[in-house]
Parts: C-alpha cells; structure tokens; sequence
C-alpha cells in the first residue's frame, strides 16, 4: 500500500479540506504542521515519513478563480526527486499546450472536463469526482472506460476531511468492473483499518491528508502498510 499525501492550495497557501466545500477552506494550522507555507507543509510531511509522491490540488484553478503555476514549478524544482501528482483544472483539450518536468504527473479530474474522446496519457491519472454520491462532470466519462488511463482516482469529495471513512462500496464496485485499472481511493480516510480494509479489496493506493495532520495515521503505520 502506497500512501500519498495531499495538498491542497488555495489564496497562496495549504488549506484543510473538508466535505468538497472549498468556499469554507481555511489556512493549514495542524498538531503535524502550524503553517500554511507549502514547503513548510512538505517538509513535516517528509519528517513524518519518507514519502516519494505527494497530490497537489491547485483550487483556485479548478475553480478558475486564479493559479498556483509558478508555486507548483517551484516546488517541483525544491524536489526534484519527488514526484507530484497534479490536479489543476486541466481540460484534456488544453493537454498538449504545456511542457511538464520529469517529476510531474498531470491528473485530470472529471468536474473540469465536458468529454474525452481520445486515449489520455498512459502516465497521467484520471480522477473520477463525486460529491453527495453525484458524478462531477460529464456522464460519458464515467460510462465509457475506452479512454481512461491506467490509473483511476475516486475522489469523494463529501467524504474528504470528514473522519466517516472512504466509500468502500464505490470502491469495491471499481475494483470489480475495472480490474485491469490501478484504483486510487480518495476521501474520508480514517487511518490504519481503513486502509488494512482497502488493502484487502485490492486498493494498493490511498490519498490521504486529516489522518496525517491529526496523528490518526503514524509512521509505524505506514510501515506496516508497505
């Protein structure tokens, strides 16, 4: 199992996410780490343990209320040997019009998409959102796997901060009807019997932010997990 911490930025800073309600995000101020400084917020995440990928959600851009490029460019300079999993709002149409580093995976998340009707990047992720048990943008992609990359996030958005534990019922769906895709869980992770539970319907990734901050899933626990 593979644990991949998240951050998520908005107004130049590293919020807590709770419940998908963005407009009531604040700046990061946890027992792991006091500030709401990006690298700040890496670095304690790397003290805790020593992760190799970490999730980056630019907000603002998602919601197209600004961005967080250079910020992210810079990180992704900071640490070369890490890498980024990076959710920015990016429409598929757009894909072939950046250059990326080497340490840089593009995710596309479906509430900023209209359709796909090509093969995405067989290294970049797909994240399928949901929010109150609602897909988040276009019906088609949700119905049509043709296109889809070999790795799948499901991202719940009404679970994520929310300590009520990830949606094992979509995720085992997932798993069952799409075996030949790497399913990443996303949203209400608890700590580690969540986690030992995913394990064992064949999740082998897990994004993960509360349970970090507030002590509920601790270094031995990950290396238990790996």
């Amino acid at each position: 199992m593979h644990i991949i911490p998240v951050i998520d930025l908005k107004n130049q800073h590293v919020v807590l996410a709770q419940a998908g309600k963005r407009s009531n995000y604040q700046p990061l101020n946890t027992p792991l780490c006091p500030s709401a400084d990006v690298f700040e917020v890496i670095q304690h995440f790397l003290a805790l343990y020593p992760f190799k990928q970490f999730y980056i959600a630019d907000l603002d851009a998602i919601l197209n209320q600004g961005s967080h490029a250079e910020l992210i460019q810079n990180v992704l300079r900071h640490y070369p040997d890490i890498i980024f999993w990076v959710d920015n709002g990016l429409n598929v149409v757009d894909m072939n019009k950046y250059s990326y580093p080497p340490n840089y995976r593009i995710v596309f998340g479906t509430e900023s998409q209209t359709q796909i009707k090509a093969p995405l990047p067989a290294n970049s992720l797909l994240s399928l959102d949901f929010q109150d048990e609602k897909p988040l943008g276009a019906q088609t992609i949700f119905d049509d796997s043709r296109f889809w990359p070999d790795s799948i996030i499901l991202m719940t958005l009404n679970k994520v901060g929310m300590n009520s534990g990830p949606d094992f019922k979509k995720l085992a769906y997932y798993r069952q009807y799409y075996p030949d895709k790497n399913v990443i869980a996303a949203g209400g992770i608890r700590g580690l019997a969540d986690l030992q539970e995913l394990f064992h319907l064949g999740i082998k990734n897990a994004l993960v932010s509360s349970c970090l901050h507030f002590g509920k899933l601790t270094a031995a626990d990950i290396q238990s997990l790996s």
